[in-house]
């Protein structure tokens, strides 16, 4: 039969019982039935046995009767500090537990008492007094990047659009929690103003071509001076000057001013090579003439001073023989004189046609000039070689004596 049938009688009983019935009169009373069929346990009378148990630590009177009475007299009298005092030491016990933390490698912690400056704590387990001290992270190894593109005006009164970008780590933890509210927002206005100063003394020209290198680079360097002033801790990494811009409305006229500067100066370019080509080639030759009117003028010199110490020699020879010397220079100058002048021998006797020889060609030396010779004795009158022979013998003569006439004559 089941246990919460109809009929059952006293028998009945819950399965979670140890096998008997409750008390009939409502009181705290033992279970009957058998010890060795036990379910859970019952929770209001656990609860109760622990708050007795509480009670009697907290010096109460005991436990409390079936009918709901009070126990006997015998408990100890209730201690009004127990409690109290128990709470604090569990409240300061979770307080303590609640102030341990751990720092990771890449932060380090500001620590503030009471809002002020304590230290600043590094990676590894840490303790410090809750709701004495406030603890606050910064992670020092993440590189923070910010952006901005701005319009302003240059130097020569244009508009450009600059985009900027910049990299930066926090370098002082300390400075980065205290010195500034917002280091964030500080460091955008900084870099705003560092920019406008710059952009505002560089052209517009300088900005948009070549300077943008200039520019990125006195931008970093002022606003690493604003950031330092301010005390923001915040160290700058890279700053990249991402585009420059004319507005809209004047872009393809600025295209069509730097088609135009291109071509300018690849015209230069040009005009800068051919002059690297010729202005060498003319030094050269201009080297060249002069190092050809130095040599002339050197062998010009050498042979005038030959010439001078020749003369001083035949001087010398001239005033120890004077007449020998004489008859030499005159021979020499004869030499020189008729030595490539071309001459021909006439015959004017009457009784014989007139025969012109080439002197030039009988003297010649070799078997060209023989053969000539002999070609043309060849076609001459035998008698009139011997007339000539003669002729030629007698003048001969004839001229050295002369010639020796002349010497004396000299000589004398």
């Amino acid at each position: 039969m089941a246990w919460n049938e109809p009929g059952g009688g006293g028998n009945q009983h819950d399965p979670w019982s140890g096998g008997g019935r409750r008390g009939g009169n409502g009181g705290g009373g033992n279970r009957g039935g058998g010890g060795n069929n036990q379910g859970p346990p019952d929770l209001d009378e656990a609860l109760k046995k622990f708050q007795d148990k509480l009670n009697g630590m907290l010096g109460g009177r005991g436990k409390r009767g079936g009918n709901g009475g009070k126990g006997g007299g015998g408990g100890k009298p209730r201690n009004a500090f127990a409690l109290p005092g128990l709470l604090l030491i569990v409240a300061l016990a979770i307080w303590a537990a609640s102030g341990f933390y751990l720092v990771d490698q890449s932060e380090r912690g500001v620590v503030l008492r009471f809002g002020k400056f304590q230290e600043v704590v590094t990676p590894g387990l840490q303790w410090n007094p809750p709701l004495i001290d406030d603890v606050r992270m910064v992670n020092v190894t993440r590189v923070r990047s910010v952006s901005q593109t701005q319009s302003m005006l240059t130097q020569d009164e244009n508009i450009v659009s600059v985009e900027i970008s910049a990299q930066y780590q926090v370098a002082d933890p300390r400075g980065y929690v205290l010195n500034v509210r917002n280091p964030e927002l500080s460091l955008e206005n900084a870099l705003d103003s560092a920019l406008r100063h710059v952009v505002g003394g560089t052209d517009m020209i300088d900005i948009l071509t070549s300077g943008r290198e200039i520019l990125g680079t006195a931008v970093a360097s002022r606003l690493q001076s604003y950031l330092d002033s301010y005390g923001t801790g915040i160290r700058l990494q890279t700053l990249n000057v991402e585009s420059t811009s004319p507005p809209d409305a004047v872009q393809d006229a600025f295209d069509d001013v730097i088609r135009a500067r291109e071509d300018r100066q690849r015209t230069i370019n040009q005009a800068m090579a051919y002059a690297n080509a010729v202005i060498p080639a003319a030094q050269g030759q201009a080297q060249r003439i002069v190092e050809q009117g130095q040599g002339y003028r050197e062998s010009v010199v050498a042979e005038a001073r030959g010439q001078a110490n020749r003369f001083n020699a035949l001087l010398t020879q001239y005033q120890d023989a004077p007449a020998i010397m004489r008859e030499r220079l005159y021979l020499d100058a004869l030499t020189d004189v008729y030595g490539d002048t071309a001459k021909v021998m006439v015959d004017v006797n009457d009784d014989a046609p007139l025969m012109v020889l080439p002197m030039d060609r009988l003297s010649r030396g070799g078997t060209g000039a023989a053969g000539s010779q002999g070609d043309d004795r060849v076609s001459m009158d035998p008698q009139l070689l011997e007339r000539l022979s003669a002729s030629q013998a007698d003048g001969s003569s004839d001229s050295r004596s002369a010639r020796s006439n002349g010497i004396s004559r000299e000589g004398r």
